[in-house]
């Protein structure tokens, strides 16, 4: 009850804040808000940063498969979406942390968050790696790591 309540104020809030519905829940969080791709981009990778998760790479993923259209042919971006773009991210404490409960799990690490856009809307996404660290030692660690990301994710769509 107390997840169902939590799940509700949550995205309430954010629907106050203009954004479009949360899927908070399964293996991917993602949040859609009404903004330019590019716009969203910086402000989440601002956000991010803030919240010491540095972006170390990022990566136009649309304009590269742009590059495949004629080879793809009908196959080239069915979905017909405008455009993908990808940060991979890392907070150097949070990786200590993981290597020192469960070395494996440093297969998390470093964390991607991709941003999609169609028709006027930006969708984040980002794979929650609680799903992989169920049973692990390092899980309550990665539990709080998405917890602080995805408040990050947030910070940067207010």
């Amino acid at each position: 009850m107390k997840t169902i309540a939590l799940r509700f104020v949550m995205t309430w809030a954010l629907v106050g804040a203009c954004l479009i519905p949360v899927q908070a829940e399964g293996s991917v969080f993602q949040v859609s808000v009404e903004a330019p791709l590019d716009e969203i981009y910086d402000s989440v990778s601002n956000a991010l940063d803030q919240n010491r998760f540095f972006v170390v790479f990022d990566v136009n993923m649309g304009r590269n498969m742009a590059r495949f259209a004629e080879r793809w042919g009908d196959d080239y971006n069915r979905n017909g979406l405008e455009g993908i773009r990808a940060m991979v991210v890392c907070n150097i404490w949070y990786t200590n942390q993981v290597a020192n409960n469960d070395p494996s799990m440093l297969s998390l690490c470093p964390l991607t968050v991709t941003l999609i856009h169609k028709q006027g809307t930006t969708t984040v996404l980002f794979a929650k790696p609680t799903v992989i660290a169920k049973g692990s030692p390092a899980e309550p660690v990665i539990k709080e790591l998405e917890r602080e990301f995805i408040a990050a994710i947030n910070a940067g769509l207010q």
